[in-house]
């Protein structure tokens, strides 16, 4: 299969940690573009891909005939419009999260993205954490028996954020940051959607810093998180069930840890998840080695390039995108009003109408 003509959208921080050494060393990609309103930035890029086309506005790399593909990683104000601009020119495209800043930009995606037949993923990357997708398929057995609860962590330490990232009106905040990777990865570890949430939110160094939410999902199952980026790096979730309880550590664990009801099974099972750490060197070498020391970013960018190449379907993509800042939204309003907001059930034709799905 011939190699996929990809263009890159915004080379910032992310950019440079992930994008760029994971699609440089991708047999499958060549990078022919790039495109960064920074001079200091849009040279960085330069020295590392020397043969890529540099340009200082995102508009320009469309003109490029040769590109087939893009990878926005543009301030996220700025992601409905280049998302639309690249199908319009008849480019598939990932997308950073989040989709859109608001939902009647992500909704003015999604019908433009409906109406071609080309590939739109978001980059929800975590999906792709072997230990995620470990928790997924563990968690679709009934091991845990009938599950009573949940709960998660995402948080970050208050490094120096850019402007845009500071406030809400440019995409900024918590919410958008890291909540809405959790909130899809609910989606995917239960399959089932958020129908009701209730939320807390904080302003400690920066706009919307911290939040505490409450979401109950489609069959009742309760799910508290907490976000920050104004703490400390941890990322972790736990699950609760009647026969037992699931934890795993994106930073720390080697492998999925379950235990049992009782305190005498948890005190074995910590003692036996010790024990044999030494097969899941493999993994913990694997994750050292990556870029940003997160092997998803990788799975997720060949998941991409290889629907793109073949005009096919990846996941997830811009209704999951979607559906997660309906979450997002419900959860400002729960704060604004103080009370548990729903979050609508809609399918894709409940938000585009089918007579604009084929215009």
């Amino acid at each position: 299969m011939d190699t996929l003509k990809v263009g890159l959208m915004g080379c910032g921080r992310i950019a440079q940690l992930v994008h760029l050494p994971v699609l440089t060393h991708l047999p499958e990609v060549e990078l022919v573009a790039l495109a960064e309103a920074d001079p200091e930035r849009r040279e960085k890029a330069r020295h590392l891909v020397p043969k890529a086309v540099v340009f200082d506005h995102y508009e320009k790399l469309l003109k490029m005939k040769e590109v087939e593909a893009v990878i926005i990683c543009l301030p996220n104000d700025l992601h409905a419009e280049a998302a639309i601009a690249s199908f319009q020119q008849g480019r598939h495209v990932y997308l950073e999260k989040p989709l859109a800043t608001n939902l009647d930009e992500a909704r003015r995606v999604l019908e433009v993205w409906q109406n071609t037949h080309l590939v739109g993923m978001i980059g929800f990357n975590y999906r792709f954490n072997p230990l995620y997708r470990a928790t997924q398929q563990y968690l679709q057995t009934g091991s845990l028996g009938k599950l009573v609860g949940g709960r998660s962590i995402f948080s970050t330490t208050g490094r120096n954020l850019p402007d845009w990232l500071q406030t809400r009106s440019t995409g900024g905040g918590v919410l958008l940051d890291l909540a809405s990777h959790h909130t899809d990865l609910i989606r995917f570890f239960f399959h089932q959607e958020v129908r009701e949430v209730f939320a807390s939110l904080r302003s400690l160094h920066s706009e919307d810093d911290s939040a505490m939410l409450q979401l109950k999902l489609s069959d009742g199952l309760m799910v508290q998180s907490f976000f920050s980026i104004s703490s400390v790096e941890e990322d972790r979730f736990e699950v609760y069930g009647q026969r037992g309880k699931l934890f795993v550590d994106r930073y720390l664990s080697l492998c999925v840890e379950t235990y049992g009801p009782t305190l005498n099974s948890i005190r074995l099972r910590q003692l036996w998840h010790r024990l044999k750490a030494l097969p899941h060197l493999p993994y913990l070498l694997k994750k050292i080695r990556a870029p940003g020391h997160e092997p998803s970013y990788r799975e997720a960018l060949t998941h991409f390039i290889t629907a793109a190449q073949a005009h096919g379907c990846a996941t997830p993509d811009f209704y999951d995108a979607y559906r997660t800042l309906m979450i997002i939204e419900a959860t400002e309003e729960s704060v604004r009003t103080q009370r548990m907001v729903s979050v609508p059930d809609l399918s894709i034709e409940d938000i585009i109408p089918s007579f604009m799905m084929n215009a």
